[in-house]
């Protein structure tokens, strides 16, 4: 056994012992699929490192349950490798069978086609970037999929109508709405997955359509993408507001202590994160100061008028800051207590309805109206 056989093969064997992959052919392909094939013109590995595959621990950081930035632009990350095991819950939720039809909007570096191709799925893959299309064109050449995944340069807003109908399409982008493209390409039956923004993340929603225009949509996963850009990413009235980064936020003036005295671990976390931004439009992300709001980031109720807001951590502690920081505090408090008192619902117990927002010449769905089913 080669070395990245048997590396590919204890990183299986560690996304199913963490429960992170349960179907079979999901398993299957995983294990077949080279992963470094994809990710041959290396990798951003931390600081200034680029990895490569002349590195002696490439395989090693391959074989990860991680996501590769593989293209950074003026120092932003545009393109990767997902995280393998949102790769893996995303395609058990497209319920693949053989000869099912996939549109991916976001061809990556191909590793995500080739994992479906492998499971018997006809991948017809788009993206807006000629470099990206061709290093994955290349990488599914290598692993003998050229001809079962068909990789087009285009605008990922229009689809691709050429190879429709769809049994599902798969979204690995992060938007702000759905293309009403995508719905209008799907069979009878079909489904997008897509990871549209909701209180400053990209949980991952089942969107089908609703008929007239509109869509309905389910919650599924919890997810962090890459942002997407032009019609897919459009601002709108009653968007949440955007991501506020370290230092944007006065010292904390107001503190509440934990309602856990475990935190809730990421997953229970952004189920609770998902509610505030179901009943509040002022929910986003916010990236924690070293002095006082606590950890990496995490949900806050923003105050855009004064200054400040509320920040709730995962142990269900409040740190609060601005002129109303006493009020923010407070609203947050009850937020994080209805969501206990409704059984502390998960992403996938919220359902909404999409209507039309954005460019109204290039318009996209966006959610409107959470109900906890």
């Amino acid at each position: 056994m080669t070395a990245s056989a048997e590396l590919r093969r204890r990183y299986v064997e560690e996304l199913v012992g963490d429960g992170l992959i349960s179907d079979p052919d999901v398993v299957r392909a995983f294990g077949v699929v080279p992963r470094e094939e994809f990710v041959g013109s290396g990798f951003h590995a931390g600081g200034d490192r680029w990895a490569g595959p002349t590195d002696p621990d490439f395989l090693t950081m391959v074989y990860r349950n991680h996501p590769l930035v593989t293209k950074i632009v003026d120092g932003v990350p545009v393109s990767s490798s997902s995280q393998p095991s949102l790769m893996a819950a995303m395609i058990e939720g497209l319920g693949l069978r053989p000869g099912t039809r996939v549109l991916e909007i976001g061809v990556g570096t191909g590793y995500n086609a080739a994992l479906m191709a492998t499971m018997g799925a006809r991948v017809t893959a788009v993206d807006i970037a000629p470099d990206v299309v061709d290093r994955a064109r290349a990488a599914l050449a290598r692993v003998g999929l050229a001809d079962v995944v068909d990789v087009r340069l285009g605008d990922g807003y229009l689809g691709e109508p050429a190879n429709a109908p769809y049994d599902g399409v798969i979204v690995t982008v992060g938007l702000t709405g759905v293309s009403p493209r995508w719905l209008d390409q799907l069979a009878p039956g079909g489904f997008v997955l897509a990871p549209v923004e909701h209180a400053g993340n990209h949980p991952v929603l089942r969107v089908r359509p609703g008929g007239s225009g509109v869509g309905e949509a389910r919650g599924l996963l919890r997810a962090g993408f890459m942002s997407a850009a032009g019609p897919l990413a459009a601002r709108y009235p009653e968007a949440f507001p955007e991501p506020r980064r370290a230092g944007e936020f006065p010292e904390p003036t107001v503190w509440h202590p934990a309602r856990w005295r475990t935190p809730l671990d990421v997953f229970r976390y952004h189920d609770l994160w998902f509610a505030v931004g179901a009943w509040d439009r002022r929910a986003t992300f916010a990236a924690g100061p070293a002095g006082g709001w606590g950890g990496p980031g995490g949900c806050v109720l923003l105050d855009e008028v004064n200054g400040g807001g509320a920040g709730l951590l995962a142990d269900g502690s409040v740190r609060a800051a601005g002129p109303q920081a006493g009020r923010y505090a407070a609203e947050v408090l009850a937020l994080r207590d209805r969501w206990v008192a409704r059984g502390r619902p998960e992403i996938s117990a919220w359902s909404a309805r999409l209507i039309p927002a954005g460019d109204p010449d290039r318009p996209i769905l966006v959610p409107t109206g959470w109900i906890q089913c």
